[in-house]
């Protein structure tokens, strides 16, 4: 063979074989990049796994209360009328008061033939219901607009609840979880000096929702709060809970 053309091959074969050297170095770097990423670290000899769960209470800082407007008639169309007319009161009433219009929202909407009347065709009458979501931030006045929504027409005041707003929701949630860590802890602890090992650190944490319980206000209290007289209806309040779960994985050696 020629001795430059001889030379010309090897350059290329060394070219090519560069290549390949590099591409594989790529590879190998990118394979550890992905392990540091997943945050994967060394597998445990010895591991203690707990689920435990935590809760947290809170004063109230917002309200809900479910009232109704309703109306019984011969005439479907004049039910319809007859809660037009509710409504038109009813949300007045409560924007004089101090509510927006999104505070107020409709929950159900239903006229239908009564069920006393079904079974005799020659008489038919319709019920009419429409009930709202009053939503208010200050938990004080919910006496106060109970009365108002009533003042206003509307017949029924189906259920109160006190809950917590989106931020103070976030805060007990954050304690409830401090408190289930706290568990977690004490039982792995249990667990480790059962087992004759020690722990020795969180390797890996979950969390998962446990529920919030609003204070909900009974049909035979608030019956009971409703009096005569210029006096506010007076609503008593309770703490709303949060709860939540927490599974973490701990390291452990031999005691």
């Amino acid at each position: 063979m020629d001795r430059k053309l001889a030379t010309a091959a090897g350059l290329v074969l060394l070219v090519a074989l560069a290549g390949c050297a590099g591409l594989a170095g790529s590879a190998g770097d990118a394979g550890a990049g992905a392990n540091a990423a997943s945050g994967e670290g060394p597998a445990l000899d010895r591991s203690i796994e707990v689920t435990a769960g935590g809760e947290a209470t809170a004063e109230p800082d917002r309200a809900t209360i479910t009232v109704a407007v309703t109306a019984t008639g011969d005439d479907s169309a004049a039910v319809r009328d007859e809660l037009s007319a509710g409504d038109e009161s009813l949300r007045a009433a409560l924007t004089d008061w101090g509510l927006g219009e999104d505070d107020v929202r409709t929950e159900r909407y239903d006229v239908r033939e009564s069920y006393e009347t079904r079974e005799n065709p020659n008489r038919t009458r319709y019920r009419g219901v429409h009930s709202y979501q009053v939503t208010i931030d200050d938990v004080d006045a919910v006496g106060e607009v109970v009365d108002v929504a009533i003042d206003a027409g509307a017949d029924e005041v189906r259920r109160i609840e006190f809950g917590l707003s989106e931020g103070r929701e976030n805060e007990v949630r954050a304690a409830a979880i401090e408190n289930a860590m706290a568990n977690a802890g004490d039982d792995a602890a249990v667990l480790a000096n059962a087992s004759g090992l020690e722990v020795t650190g969180a390797y890996s944490v979950s969390t998962a929702d446990g529920g919030v319980t609003p204070y909900r206000v009974t049909e035979a209290a608030m019956a009971g709060d409703a009096g005569g007289g210029d006096a506010a209806t007076g609503i008593e309040t309770g703490d709303v809970s949060v709860r939540v779960s927490v599974n973490v994985v701990y390291g452990a050696e031999q005691a």
